[in-house]
This record gives C-alpha cells, structure tokens and sequence, in this order.
C-alpha cells in the first residue's frame, strides 16, 4: 500500500476521488515494464544499490509522486535479508578487539589486512566476506533475496487500487448496501468484513437485501492506525464480491468530510484476490484443536449461516451441536468498543434470540473505556479461547434456569 506522502485524490462538491492513472497508457506502461526490470536486475543485490539505481531512472520528472508510489508497491514485493558469514555484531566485535590490540591500524594497511585475514579464519570464510559482513545488518546492505514479480499492467492496476485504499485510513464511517442475491453471495461479503476484523452492523433480510455499516479508523480512539490499514486492505476483497454499493465518509481536514463512492459494477479497479475469498481467523483455529482434545459431547462445525434477527442479522462462525439437537452458535468478534458490544446485545434481545456466544480479544478493544459489565455468554480473552470456558457457558446456555443473554 501506499504512505500518505504518496496518496493523491482531489474533490469536486461533497465527494472526493482517487487520482487514478489510465493503466492502458502506453508510456505508463512503459515506465512499470522498466521498473519492473530494474529490481529484477537487483537480485542478489545490496538494497543500497537498488535504491540507488531506482532514484537515478526517477530523477526529477512532473510524475515523482506517481513514479514513487510505483516504486513503493515494488518495494512491497521484495524479500530483504541480511548475507553474512556470522552475525554482524560479532564480525565487528572480533574486528574491534583485534584491532584495539594493535592500535592505531588506520595508517597501517598491512596490518590492518592481516586482522581481516585472522577474522576471516575465525569465521572460515575469504576475507572479503568479513569486509562484505562488517555492517551487512545495516539497511542499506541487505540484499534482495527474492521478488514476486508481476507484469506491467498489474502493476498499475494495483497502483489504482493503492489510491482508493489510501483514503480509506481517513475513513469515519462506510456504508454498504447489499443488494439481493444468493445467500453465497451475502456469506461471502460478510466473511470478507469479518475476516478484516472491522467493527460493522448489519440491517435487513435476505429477501430485500442488507444495510451494513462499518466503523472507520476516524471513530476510533484506540489502534486507529491498526484498524485503518484493516479498512485499506477489506477493499480488495470488497471487490471481488457482487451486488453492493459503497458510500465512505472521509475526513479530508479539521471538521470537513467528503463522500467517496463505489459499486461493484464498476469496471476501474481489479481485486488483487484470485477465485473465492478465504475467511481464516487463527482464534477459531486454535479453538477447534483445543476443542477435539476435550471430549465435550457437543460437536465444533464451521457455520455458514445468516441467521435473520429481525431488523438485523447474525453471521456466526461456529456453531456447537448437541446430540439432543439443540445448537449454540459462537462468533468471534474483530475490533471493538464496549458501546459496539452493547449495540450487537440489543439486537439479540430484539429477537429474544440466546442460542449465542459471543467471544471477544482484549488487545482488539479499539477504546481505553472498559465495558462496565458483559453477561455469561460474552467471553473476553487476550490470544487463545478456553475450551473450557466455553464448555461452562454451554451449559449455562441450556440449563432449565437459562436467565443469561443480554
């Protein structure tokens, strides 16, 4: 993605756009086909040297920002390490010793090669690998170890998407509205909205279609920047899914916001996800192994259902069946605020809907407020969900004196 220094958008009224470039143009093309090529001549190479090479083809042209944040993509996309016959630190600190020994060395360069050799075979390596090693850990020395290569018109393509993302992490709030279709079409956006752990609430049936609105970093107090790099990259995966229209609210200077819109009918921006978006969260990884070593009579399936609250709905992930039939259905929440909790509890209570567990990570509250009070079937953890934990709510949750919910 791209830093603010290289993001351009411009305004016209309430609204706010991204500065694209025509990725058909065949100068552009030329310029991305020529970079490319660049770093690919780099491998192997000092990252000094590339930087080096790439500010020498940048030079000071009228398209610096655009050639820069070109630059920053590439950069993206190289694998850095550091080539060294030891740990540098120790290179230096046996060069340093030996040298402290004999001092000075600086006007003596026949001895000042003899210690180099003397390293060298403490090391058993040639001697130049010591000077090559001496500050190998220093940025500027790393070398390009690897490349994901990627043809020119991609590169610009997902230049364009660079831009829209970027004025995402000045975004207050999104509104979605989900138009009506399958309900593989539906599970599909709101794994993508989960899977970025973005604070959001969802209105509607699947009859009529769903109103969704997603908190933006702007709202937050706490792990802002965090939440906004979440937005940022939820766009791709926006984009590879159908039927939805996107109004963002951005904030552009102090008190004054503009309108950034998009659709799945446009035809601009390429999604960087290839073929069905995979919804992971290592929380629900980690509970599933931990589960099947418990021995609990109820069953960890993976749900795909949305459960219709009324004005709202329910995406779980999990879902615990009992062989008595009875079912719990558990998600796990992204970012979120003790008021955004309070909010997700009332739409359950609308529906006197309690067949739910919802499990929440401390180091995702996106506020300093603590929340004052959470009923039985809300978990709160820091890494790992307890399997047993859940196991006791469980069975709070079908007791004959089930009391708990909101």
């Amino acid at each position: 993605m791209l830093t603010a220094d290289l993001a351009q958008s411009y305004q016209r009224g309430g609204n706010i756009y991204p500065r694209y470039i025509n990725a058909n143009d065949a100068n552009y093309l030329q310029v991305a086909n020529d970079l490319v090529g660049i770093v690919r001549e780099h491998r192997g190479r000092r990252y000094g040297e590339l930087t080096g090479a790439l500010d020498e083809y940048v030079g000071t042209g009228t398209d610096y920002r655009i050639l820069r944040g070109l630059i920053k993509l590439l950069i993206d996309r190289c694998v850095f390490a550091t080539s060294a016959p030891a740990d540098p630190v120790e290179i230096r600190a046996s060069l340093f010793r030996r040298a402290r020994m004999v001092h000075p060395v600086i006007d003596n360069p026949i001895l000042r090669q003899q210690i180099i050799v003397d390293v060298a075979g403490e090391f058993n390596c040639i001697p130049e690998s010591v000077i090559d090693g001496m500050y190998a850990d220093l940025k500027e020395n790393e070398r390009l170890v690897d490349f994901e290569e990627l043809e020119s018109r991609d590169l610009l393509d997902r230049y364009n998407l660079a831009q829209a993302q970027a004025l995402l992490y000045r975004c207050v709030e999104m509104q979605l509205r989900v138009e009506r279709q399958e309900p593989v079409g539906y599970r599909k956006l709101f794994d993508a909205i989960k899977a970025y752990r973005l604070i959001h609430s969802i209105k509607g049936n699947p009859s009529a279609g769903y109103e969704v609105l997603l908190n933006g970093p702007v709202s937050l107090f706490h792990r802002s920047q965090k939440y906004g790099i979440q937005m940022a990259v939820f766009l791709p995966a926006l984009l590879a899914c159908q039927g939805w229209h996107m109004r963002a609210e951005i904030s552009v200077k102090q008190g004054s916001n503009a309108f950034f819109e998009l659709a799945s009918t446009q035809e601009r921006l390429r999604s960087s996800h290839a073929g069905d978006f995979v919804y992971e969260n290592p929380l629900l990884d980690k509970l599933i192994a931990s589960w099947a070593k418990l021995q609990s009579d109820w069953v960890l399936e993976r749900s795909a259902a949305v459960i219709n609250l009324g004005a709202s709905a329910f995406t779980p992930d999990m879902v615990f069946c009992h062989p008595t039939g009875k079912q719990i259905f558990l998600e796990v929440l992204g970012f979120w605020t003790p008021r955004y909790l309070n909010e997700r509890l009332q739409e359950f209570a609308h529906d006197k809907f309690k067949e739910f567990i919802l499990v929440m990570s401390d180091e995702l509250r996106g506020s300093h407020e603590q929340p004052n009070t959470v009923p039985p079937n809300v978990i709160v953890c820091k890494t790992v969900i307890d399997p047993g934990a859940i196991q006791t709510t469980l069975e709070q949750l079908t007791s004959g004196n089930n009391q708990i919910g909101y």
